[in-house]
């Protein structure tokens, strides 16, 4: 581009483009074709909505492995990234598919597929509530998702719940005979819907009596992955967008995989669409940067779905069933409890804020809690923070232990506490200052600080 003349003001790839679409204009295109001819020379992901002032009452836009949708109303029409921005104006929508382009104008949409034809595609209504998009009595929206759990997790479970048990039909109308008939699960996400996987892993395993792999999309999407079409691929993302996972899930098909399952939480999103099975979790718009409630509804769908695969592999008897969706029916009101310690935890944020690092320690399923609490701190207040198997503890990370280190432990009352506790003793010996998460009534000394 500077070859033709064009000073760049930034080193961002964006200005690139725009260059790129008016020297396309300048050989006589239209808006809306100079876009399509300019995203045929690009590579990677974007999406992109493209403004001239010489057509000011046109407005080009083209997806390609990020979101992008457009909104139609009366006399106006919109594009957004996310249906929230645009649901106060309309719920009309239009889920534009990779490598698309659209031409809007006040009065009318045109959308065109990678070859330029243009393409009827379907208009969908968005459910998603304004009260939902409200701030409410909350300080801010991180806030507000994270007290929005219990209503979020009991509206995951509410089909099992009124269904008086755990159905294949949750997943999809073929979904019998696809889960009976599948000899292992292997799990693609990335970040908090990774340490969901994670979790799931244990569960899937221990209930349903099946091989479970899980792995992080990014890394399976480059390597020479060995693949067993008997097994079931399960990716999980909180907005059915995330490239690395849709493109993970491209990749196993290509591998010869033929049983897919979408975990998510938007309706006829990428990923959704390109599944064989599909579970919604249905927590609702999330607006706060770091995961809350989508991480606790995808570890809700992924219950449900250990317990489907178990009852369908004969590992989950009737009387098994009933226990754990009587478990399941408890829940969101056992996730009220731990949100009314937030006055507590509140208490120990004022005594982490000037900290530098943290350490987070858990056993079993618990582990993949812990990345995700490190994870967490890390997003939100910057503080270097790692996890790891609390067992692994005397293998390196407890060098570093002295009292400036916090150490957070989840020390539920099962049969590795322990074996916990002992891992606790090690960090009290180098002077490192304990926060635990434990059941009530779990015994807990003077020098620790606790929250059950």
């Amino acid at each position: 581009m500077a070859a033709l003349g064009y000073v760049f003001e930034s080193q961002t790839d964006t200005e690139v483009i725009a260059h790129l679409i008016h020297h396309h204009m300048a050989q006589g295109r239209d808006l809306l074709a100079a876009l399509q001819a300019a995203v045929k020379e690009l590579t990677g992901a974007y999406a992109l909505a493209v403004l001239s002032r010489r057509e000011p009452d046109r407005l080009a836009c083209a997806r390609m492995g990020c979101p992008l949708l457009v909104g139609l109303g009366e006399g106006e029409n919109f594009v957004a990234s996310d249906v929230s921005a645009i649901v106060a104006a309309t719920r009309r929508v239009i889920f534009l598919e990779e490598g698309d382009t659209a031409e809007l104008t006040r009065g009318a949409v045109r959308v065109f597929d990678a070859d330029d034809r243009e393409v009827a595609r379907e208009v969908h209504v968005s459910g998603v509530s304004l009260a939902s998009l409200e701030l409410g009595p909350y300080r801010h929206f991180m806030q507000k998702e994270i007290h929005e759990q219990p209503r979020a997790i009991a509206d995951t479970i509410e089909a099992a719940i009124d269904a008086g048990g755990f159905e294949p039909a949750l997943f999809g109308a073929n979904a019998e005979a696809v889960l009976g008939g599948i000899a292992g699960v292997q799990i693609l996400a990335c970040g908090t819907s990774y340490y969901a996987g994670l979790t799931a892993r244990y569960w899937i395993e221990a209930i349903a009596g099946l091989p479970c792999s899980v792995e992080i999309a990014s890394e399976y999407r480059y390597r020479d992955a060995w693949a067993d079409p008997r097994h079931l691929i399960v990716t999980i993302s909180q907005s059915g967008e995330t490239l690395d996972t849709m493109e993970a899930l491209k990749y196993a098909k290509s591998l010869g995989h033929r049983h897919t399952l979408s975990i998510c939480n938007v309706p006829e999103s990428a990923i959704p669409r390109a599944s064989e099975l599909v579970c919604y979790t249905r927590a609702g718009a999330e607006i706060g940067v770091a995961s809350t409630k989508a991480f606790t509804t995808q570890l809700a769908a992924l219950f449900q779905l250990t317990v489907v695969l178990g009852k369908l592999h004969g590992k989950v008897n009737a009387e098994q069933e009933a226990d754990y969706l009587e478990q399941l029916r408890h829940l969101p009101g056992s996730i009220q409890h731990a949100l009314n310690l937030e006055p507590q935890i509140q208490v120990w944020a004022e005594r982490f804020a000037g900290k530098q690092n943290a350490l987070f320690l858990g056993r079993g399923l618990h582990y993949p809690i812990a990345l995700e609490g490190a994870l967490k701190l890390k997003e939100i207040s910057y503080i270097h923070a790692e996890a790891y198997p609390a067992g692994e503890l005397k293998h390196g990370p407890l060098a570093l232990v002295d009292a400036a280190m916090p150490v957070v432990v989840i020390a539920p009352n099962d049969r590795l506490l322990e074996k916990v506790k002992s891992n606790m003793q090690e960090v009290r010996a180098r002077g490192g200052e304990l926060f635990v998460f434990a059941d009530h009534g779990t015994a807990t000394s003077a020098n620790r600080k606790a929250c059950t």
